[in-house]
């Protein structure tokens, strides 16, 4: 891939060249995610970047707007850095209307995204008219969420995905994006993730989390609140118990002056961060196929027998030293 640097119009000025690129996309918002980075040698830099351009590799999801420039002269470094395109969509907020306590949707999913996104984005964030024949009716976003967070969740809920995809203009023309709902597709069975495909990997099957988490609220002694919940047999949060003798593992939650509401939902949060789980940490390069962010993908251990299936949480594309490098991680991984 190429990347494709523009004056602050959009218009195309020609390829990046001679410099470290660092792309990196995912549904994770944390700060260290939906940004890129570009390093050039000071040697190299033509002063022909500047705020507002755009940096693109087409019909890929790398790209974004340079919004920072440092220079470094002890390390002979100008970088560029900036949102990629789904870290702009992260930068947006979902707010109720006027007296409603939400802001909801209803309709045809890729209609919902076109309104959402040209709405916040005017001549740079499109949409398309293609018709899922998928539809969510008074939908519910969670207060004040990002339009990222906001569309993910609600694409989640019937089996799709965002793809995002930048692209070119015609001759002299301005590029733009583009953003659609797509079926979420499991891999799982056809690309199975494992050493015998030379491929190394951490896994971790973790079987001695807690189970049963007492949680106590507010209130003294023989009046004091106390909420049960149990971790059952597929790894559920609820209030039946599942575990017993030996195989339960008990702990106490405290959140001393919690109200019965407040303790279950801190209560359930807590017990989703220590119940059993399996971790399964790889860096996977140049995978077939349209696999994306959000698509299922499944890995396997053959000594151990142990196995995982995970979605794609992010990419991320590098040229370092003229040598280009595609990554995918898996949801969760660090």
């Amino acid at each position: 891939m190429e990347l494709i640097q523009t004056d602050i119009l959009g218009r195309e000025e020609g390829y990046v060249l001679k410099a470290n690129i660092d792309f990196e996309v995912g549904e994770d918002e944390k700060d260290s995610i939906n940004d890129f980075e570009v390093e050039f040698k000071r040697y190299y830099w033509t002063g022909n970047i500047t705020y507002g351009c755009r940096m693109f590799s087409p019909n890929t999801e790398f790209g974004g707007i340079v919004r920072e420039i440092s220079t470094d002269t002890r390390a002979n470094t100008v970088i560029v850095n900036g949102y990629t395109w789904r870290g702009m969509l992260a930068k947006k907020i979902i707010t109720p209307a006027p007296g409603q306590d939400y802001a909801k949707a209803s309709g045809e999913i890729n209609s919902i995204i076109k309104s959402m996104v040209e709405a916040e984005f005017p001549g740079m964030f499109y949409g398309v008219d293609k018709d899922t024949g998928v539809r969510v009716e008074n939908y519910q976003f969670d207060r004040y969420c990002t339009l990222h967070a906001g569309m993910t969740k609600m694409l989640k809920s019937v089996g799709y995905r965002l793809d995002i995809r930048y692209r070119n203009g015609a001759v002299n023309e301005v590029g733009y994006v583009l953003v659609q709902a797509v079926p979420i597709v499991d891999y799982s069975k056809e690309y199975e993730l494992s050493n015998d495909n030379n491929m190394n990997f951490t896994m971790d099957d973790n079987r001695r989390g807690v189970n049963h988490l007492i949680c106590l609220g507010k209130g003294d002694l023989k009046d004091r609140l106390v909420v049960h919940l149990y971790v059952d047999g597929n790894n559920n949060v609820g209030y039946t118990q599942h575990y017993r003798g030996a195989d339960e593992i008990a702990e106490i939650y405290d959140s001393n002056g919690s109200e019965r509401d407040d303790l279950i939902k801190n209560g359930i949060e807590k017990l989703e961060g220590l119940k059993n789980r399996t971790e399964y940490n790889m860096t996977m390069e140049k995978l077939e196929g349209s696999i994306d962010i959000g698509d299922i993908v499944g890995g396997r251990d053959y000594l151990t027998q142990v196995s995982i299936k995970k979605p794609i949480g992010r990419k991320i594309w590098t040229i370092a030293d003229g040598r280009e490098k595609i990554e995918y991680k898996l949801e969760g991984e660090t």
